[in-house]
């Protein structure tokens, strides 16, 4: 037969409230009677169900993840990175694909609702944010400021356009092309201030465009690379969009990095894969998912967290893409 509760307070001589103070990590139980207990529970192997645990200490063990896509390179990484930090504290993931409709958003949060999840890690623009502060559950959100009441924690976008700007400058290029992402994003903003930064300063010409990141518009690139000749250097806000682009150039008889330099964005695996190499900016999306876990928890124990927005660093992993 599995070991009760009631086994382990024998063998530990307690009371079975004093083991389930100590299986609840309740502070009103002295350090040495603690670990007699947990000698206990090991010696009888003995597991403390889960249910019980959860009505006990009001939690459910559970959080909810918000992306808006799962087609990325970016989320996955960073879901493994919130996943293996959760499950190390015993917490469990509702992940949510919400593709930026309402309705989906709508529908998670009654289930958020329902399952009494214990704080939420948003990284979506989430688009109904009176729905999400009425739910008043400790919330992070990723990869944008969604309201200042929440933590973030985000990339250094600015240092990120700055680093691939400066790239292109010091390899030459005169006149190049911002192939950004939807400008409505946050990330797309501070890239640009920071491509915009360097490229005044040195007089470069730029252009920009934008794009979905997951699934760029093939026609749209070609048309306007047709219609910039003279173009000499492109930074892609992903570096989906950068292959897509260097496909097109290679269509169209442009070489790479002869005649243009191309940079992308995020360092997917695949990006020292093709022919030339990508020149691309790093940034460390698993750190970023055990980050935010790590800051939701804090949250969720009500424990002070040392920084509202948090910013990880970003740097350029330069390849053949830019060398000539």
């Amino acid at each position: 037969m599995k070991p009760t509760i009631k086994d382990v307070a024998k063998l530990a001589n307690v009371s079975v409230s004093t083991v389930s103070r100590v299986i609840n990590n309740k502070e009103s139980v002295h350090e040495s009677t603690r670990q007699i207990v947990l000698d206990a529970i090991d010696k009888l192997e003995f597991v403390p169900n889960q249910i019980a645990r959860n009505l006990t200490s009001r939690s459910s063990q559970m959080i909810g993840v918000i992306v808006p896509h799962i087609g990325s390179a970016f989320y996955s990484d960073l879901l493994e990175g919130i996943e293996k930090k959760a499950t190390s504290y015993g917490y469990h993931i509702i992940f949510c694909n919400t593709q930026d409709d309402l309705e989906k958003e709508a529908t998670y949060l009654k289930v958020f609702d329902q399952y009494k999840v214990d704080g939420l890690i948003v990284a979506s623009n989430f688009l109904r944010l009176d729905d999400l502060l009425e739910l008043n559950i400790p919330t992070v959100t990723v990869d944008h400021v969604l309201n200042e009441s929440f933590p973030s924690v985000t990339s250094d976008n600015i240092k990120g356009g700055e680093l691939a700007a400066q790239e292109l400058v010091d390899q030459g290029a005169k006149n190049v092309l911002l192939f950004r992402g939807p400008s409505f994003l946050m990330t797309t903003t501070e890239r640009t201030m920071g491509c915009i930064n360097i490229f005044d300063k040195h007089n470069t010409k730029y252009e920009i465009y934008d794009f979905d990141l997951i699934y760029p518009d093939i026609n749209l690139i070609e048309n306007i690379l047709k219609n910039h000749q003279d173009l000499d250097g492109i930074i892609c806000y992903g570096d989906n969009l950068a292959i897509a682009t260097i496909s097109i150039l290679n269509k169209l008889g442009m070489k790479v990095p002869d005649d243009v330099l191309i940079i992308g964005y995020d360092n997917m695996p695949i990006s020292k894969w093709i022919t030339p190499s990508l020149t691309t900016v790093e940034q460390d999306v698993k750190l970023m998912g055990r980050t935010a876990f790590n800051i939701l928890y804090n949250l969720i124990k009500e424990y002070p967290i040392d920084e509202h927005n948090y910013i990880v660093d970003v740097e350029l992993v330069a390849r053949k893409s830019t060398k000539r």
